[in-house]
């Protein structure tokens, strides 16, 4: 009985294997699904790049004289050459513009691009924008096959979508998943944010390649991971095509992202807000500042109104509201619908160009140190205060660790939302001045007596 048992097992375990190595290719006359013939088609768009970045390095020996005499070494700075690589997309076969990440080619001193057919080519920049991690490359117009970008504002979770791009330096390595989400935000360092996030394996040197949809067009460039081990744990973030067509037009025509802005400063419906304007918590943003004379005030906008759409865009939250604002032109007239005392109402305003506040100088009371009003780009992340943007290292604040960069947000508990506030906060005479600050997120007080 255990005899032929175990002969009914061998034979089971032999037609399972045989099956499995001799996959047909066709089952009743139809032939299995496959990536393959799309592959072939998009794989020759996406290219490898590869960067150097030459950095001037002084040995602190050099400064010593006596070593140098002693030693005879030329007082010549030497150059370190750092590497890296990513991936990058065709976008344009006549012109020879790719399409990448900024973080993949910022500072290079040289590019270049590897394509499928195995040439080699020198590329030039053609322009970055590194609030949306986007850059504009351009190789030689010979023989490159283009990627169709798809329309975004159709894509669903659930999508089937393929990756490619090169690893670790591998080589170009194609994967597959669907869309897991879309509307990602939270990334630090980038303004604009609104990323399909998808569970197809994006490594290490896939920054700047294509994500696809099933029919080939692009739907996505590859750009960060979420990973607490260093791999892929299957959460990949790509840039919307959407997001990516503007950038690179705006790129390809000026060499720089020209954004405008509505002169409207918005924060996020908190539970407490809403149930005080009596409307749901993520379901528009309340305005909570009007740059005078902007096209907004002008139109009678008022601060305690909420921004439920911008340009057929719904706004949830404040990043929503950034990204509508962020891809549309100068120039451009737009309608706006928000909440006023529960009514919907609608207006037009047209997009202006975004102001630099300039706070001018200060060096009062406090020798070695000059601070600036803060530009609209920290006001519509909702940052108010002064900056501190020259700083000489034997100045007082220098030696209680302030630095360049910093933020102050108040002072003698006394919140200084502008340069005008911050310099009257210092004509009122005190023993000691209590600083409060900002730097990269977190809030930290210094006493100067």
């Amino acid at each position: 009985m255990i005899l032929r048992f175990l002969l009914f097992l061998f034979a089971l375990t032999s037609m399972c294997g045989t099956a499995l190595a001799a996959l047909p290719v066709a089952v009743d006359g139809a032939p299995l699904p496959s990536l393959a013939p799309v592959l072939k088609e998009v794989t020759p768009s996406v290219v490898n790049i590869y960067t150097q970045t030459r950095t001037r390095v002084r040995s602190p020996l050099l400064d010593d004289p006596i070593f140098r005499r002693f030693f005879n070494v030329p007082d010549i700075p030497r150059d370190r050459v750092s590497q890296s690589l990513g991936s990058g997309v065709i976008v344009d076969s006549k012109s020879g513009y790719v399409l990448t990440n900024y973080h993949v080619i910022a500072r290079a001193d040289e590019i270049a691009v590897g394509l499928k057919d195995g040439r080699n080519l020198q590329a030039k920049l053609i322009g970055t924008d590194p609030d949306s991690d986007l850059a504009v490359i351009q190789i030689p117009a010979e023989n490159l096959t283009a990627l169709q970008l798809a329309d975004t504002d159709n894509l669903e979770v659930g999508d089937f979508v393929v990756a490619v791009g090169n690893p670790f330096g591998l080589g170009q390595t194609v994967t597959s998943g669907i869309v897991s989400a879309l509307g990602r935000t939270g990334l630090r360092g980038l303004e604009f944010q609104n990323f399909i996030q998808t569970d197809a394996s994006i490594n290490p040197g896939n920054s700047g390649g294509a994500l696809i949809n099933l029919r080939g067009e692009l739907v996505g460039i590859n750009s960060a991971i979420f990973t607490p081990s260093g791999g892929n744990v299957g959460i990949g973030f790509a840039i919307p095509a959407s997001m990516a067509r503007y950038v690179m037009d705006q790129l390809i025509r000026f060499g720089e992202v020209r954004r405008g802005t509505l002169g409207i400063f918005v924060q996020d419906l908190t539970a407490e807000l809403a149930g005080a304007f009596s409307v749901d918590a993520g379901q528009g943003v309340l305005v909570a500042e009007l740059t005078p004379g902007s096209s907004a005030e002008d139109a009678g906008l008022r601060p305690g109104d909420i921004i439920v759409n911008v340009a057929n865009n719904s706004i949830g939250n404040t990043q929503d509201f950034h990204n509508a604002e962020g891809t549309l032109a100068v120039g451009e007239s737009l309608e706006i619908e928000f909440l006023r005392e529960g009514k919907k109402r609608e207006i037009a305003l047209i997009i202006q160009e975004v102001p630099v506040i300039d706070g001018g100088d200060l060096d009062y009371r406090l020798a070695g140190v000059r601070f600036s009003g803060l530009s609209a780009k920290y006001k519509k992340q909702g940052i108010y205060g002064v900056l501190l943007d020259d700083l000489d290292p034997r100045s007082r604040l220098a030696r209680e660790g302030f630095a360049e960069g910093d933020i102050i947000t108040g002072v003698n508990r006394q919140q200084v939302r502008n340069l005008e506030e911050f310099k009257k906060a210092f004509e009122r005479p005190r023993s000691s001045i209590l600083l409060q600050l900002s730097r990269r997120g977190r809030t930290l007080v210094a006493r100067l007596d």
